[in-house]
């Protein structure tokens, strides 16, 4: 059994003493859709086709299939005992309470940071169009917004979630057809060069750089896919989550493929790999080859609808993590009270606090693109860290509830090989962030976390005894 408090001890409000099912199959897959696509992909995507070439398409391959692992391994723990409500529960309960506080706080912390950046980058995109606009008047209007919709229902959120998704479906969708279109028409880049599949491999092979630029893409490339784990976050809130979960995590190859590979297949099949600028995002460079006059607004509009999406899901999902800390008495219990529409209102309002808290923190320190990738990088350890937990949680769970798996119908496969195959991935793409320096900056500054965590722990468990 889940060592998960009862509702009725758990200090929510009387009428509203949990969270309400009320995300549908449509929701619950658009928001999978929405996590699986980061901003990375649209503005990082030039960077890593700089570094890795052609070969950036097995990258993002690689990443996909072992974090596709990692939500089967997380579908089968939620599935198994629906009195879980995210990862924090069954971390807790496999693992140990050092485990669920230690997850549920960094999880809220990568969100926070993730949302800091999400802020930023909105503020900057809304430049595009409004140059005279104070900075800080999109950073306070965007949360604003976000905090009001979500305060009213989780299906709002779902909804808003919806649509975002929507958008970038669209402009991938539009960004892959437009390719295929140059292709088959033999259209010539500015450079001379034909549009042509064979360029994935005529101009130094599949690997220019060698092992070594293939190797270089995984410290960008893995920071696109952060979010991916989010659909775990509503497992609490999915109207028949055993249909729901195990429909929008057996999706996800397809949406790598389509979104990911077919993606940077066609960027590149369009625009050789030597003439993509990595400072610039190569979604826009496409469209504007093809001759869309504004192509740069268009792509400015669905990167900011990106970072508003991702945003979005960061007050959503730190929320639901502080509600269920408090629950366990991890966070303090004003967290863990549900407002009349069942919505952790007090959880939205901290982490929308924080949010632009950090804002105008980071506004103040005078070198923000040091600062942006710093954050960003330490933001992707720190998910690597809560993914490896999971990975961890279910290992624990073959050893302690063999009966429950005999009994799953959504078991992972590859089962506890897998998860070991999966560590170690991630054991080796954090050697390969030692191999850059501002990678390496936020590897060596990661751990104070941690040490502020175990510091927190340790005053928690020690006020609970007294108490």
């Amino acid at each position: 059994m889940s060592k998960q408090a009862p509702a009725e001890q758990s200090g929510a409000e009387p009428g509203t003493d949990d969270l309400q099912r009320n995300l549908s199959n449509r929701h619950i897959q658009l928001i999978a859709i929405g996590g699986a696509i980061g901003t990375g992909l649209f503005m990082g995507s030039g960077k890593t086709i700089s570094l890795a070439g052609p070969s950036i398409v097995l990258v993002y391959a690689i990443i996909g299939i072992m974090l596709f692992f990692v939500m089967r391994a997380m579908g089968e723990l939620l599935l198994s005992n629906l009195q879980y409500k995210s990862f924090i529960d069954f971390s807790d309960d496999l693992l140990g309470p050092w485990a669920g506080f230690f997850t549920g706080w960094t999880y809220w912390f990568c969100w926070i940071i993730t949302g800091i950046a999400d802020v930023i980058a909105i503020s900057a995109y809304a430049q595009f169009w409004w140059p005279d606009l104070p900075q800080w008047a999109p950073a306070i209007a965007c949360v604003a917004l976000l905090l009001s919709l979500n305060l009213l229902t989780v299906k709002l959120f779902g909804e808003v979630e919806f649509w975002f998704a929507m958008i970038k479906i669209v402009a991938i969708v539009a960004l892959v057809g437009t390719g295929l279109y140059m292709v088959s028409t033999g259209f010539s880049s500015p450079s001379g060069r034909q549009a042509s599949i064979a360029n994935l491999w005529n101009d130094g092979g599949l690997f220019p750089h060698g092992a070594m630029g293939f190797f270089a893409g995984f410290q960008i490339a893995v920071f696109a896919f952060v979010g991916i784990e989010l659909v775990g976050t509503t497992a609490a809130e999915a109207k028949d989550p055993h249909r729901t979960l195990p429909r929008a995590i057996n999706s996800i190859p397809i949406r790598i493929i389509i979104f990911y590979v077919c993606a940077l297949i066609a960027i590149m099949a369009v625009t050789p790999w030597r003439d993509v600028v990595p400072s610039k995002s190569p979604f826009v460079e496409l469209f504007v080859l093809a001759g869309l006059p504004a192509a740069a607004s268009v792509i400015n509009f669905v990167v900011l609808t990106s970072a508003a999406s991702s945003a979005n899901s960061g007050v959503f999902s730190t929320s639901r993590m502080l509600f269920g800390l408090a629950l366990k008495g991890d966070a303090p219990r004003a967290f863990g009270k549900l407002s009349a529409s069942s919505v952790p209102s007090r959880g939205l309002l901290f982490s929308c606090v924080c949010l632009m808290g950090g804002a105008v923190t980071m506004w103040l320190i005078p070198n923000l693109v040091e600062a942006f990738t710093l954050v960003t990088t330490v933001s992707a350890i720190l998910f690597m860290f809560v993914w490896s937990l999971i990975l961890l949680s279910y290992i624990s769970y073959r050893k302690q509830r063999p009966e429950l798996h005999r009994t799953s119908n959504y078991r992972m496969p590859g089962g506890v090989f897998m998860c070991w195959a999966c560590l170690a991935f991630f054991a080796a793409v954090l050697v390969l962030l030692t191999l850059e320096l501002d990678t390496r900056q936020a590897l060596i500054a990661t751990p104070a976390w941690f040490v502020l965590l175990g510091l927190a722990y340790a005053w928690q468990r020690k006020r609970a005894q007294r108490a």
